[in-house]
């Protein structure tokens, strides 16, 4: 009888720290929502997350900080897009043809010094983006954090790319253009068409350079930016500041 008292008791215990664990997890996911969507959150609710909604916003400036910070530096450098084959620009649809034909008669380093000049003026260019990030970054509002911290953990990048693109293309077009006469791109072009029309029975063929470098490299930083993004949501070694660990590391 004692033994039937004592287990049933035990299990009534369990079921009630179950059941308290439960309404905790519950409350605490209910309060973290509240301080991310209520600027006058209790003080109740953000001791139940362990930040307050002030931290969370700028937990998500510092990552984009950092984020943006080490893609720009890794694919403004030397090679970043060149050496990188996940961003490597690669000919317009257009010049794809040229390089075939080239390619057939023995001509296709052409095309291959085309390829390489787009690369370099993209990596020449893409600080460029920095300014703008930063921008972006420090006029965040309460309703972007909102949707960030509810969002994917790309989410902070989509919202960036959302502010900045327009912008971006704009800023990286000129300096585009210019860095493709300084490498070489413009009169690799050029030799590129002259031997590919000595080709008989070829149509013409006209690409856009400039606006093909500009979309392909700002389609690289942005790629970038949201790998960066989820390593220092998941990844405790990418989350290199205290407020970080204590936003994410949760």
């Amino acid at each position: 009888m004692v033994n039937k008292l004592a287990l049933g008791l035990a299990i009534g215990l369990a079921g009630v720290s179950m059941t308290a664990q439960a309404n905790w997890w519950s409350k605490a996911k209910e309060a973290a929502s509240e301080i991310v969507q209520k600027p006058e959150v209790s003080q109740a609710a953000s001791q139940l997350t362990g930040f307050s909604n002030e931290e969370l916003a700028q937990a998500f400036r510092q990552a984009l900080n950092i984020g943006s910070e080490k893609v720009v530096a890794q694919l403004g450098a030397s090679g970043g897009y060149t050496h990188d084959s996940l961003v490597r620009i690669p000919l317009p649809d257009q010049m794809k043809r040229v390089d075939s034909v080239l390619s057939r008669v023995g001509m296709g380093r052409y095309t291959e010094e085309l390829e390489l000049k787009l690369n370099e003026a993209a990596e020449l260019a893409a600080p460029q983006a920095k300014a703008l990030f930063v921008n972006a970054i420090s006029s965040m509002t309460f309703e972007d954090v909102q949707a960030l911290y509810h969002g994917p953990n790309d989410s902070a990048t989509r919202f960036l790319r959302e502010k900045t693109s327009d912008d971006l293309q704009q800023q990286m077009r000129p300096i585009i253009e210019q860095t493709l006469n300084e490498v070489g791109a413009v009169r690799a072009y050029d030799q590129a068409m002259a031997q590919y029309k000595k080709s008989p029975f070829v149509p013409d063929i006209k690409a856009d350079l400039i606006g093909h470098t500009t979309e392909k490299g700002m389609e690289g930083l942005f790629y970038y930016l949201g790998q960066k993004e989820a390593e220092i949501r998941e990844n405790p070694l990418e989350q290199t500041t205290d407020l970080l660990k204590k936003v994410f590391g949760r």
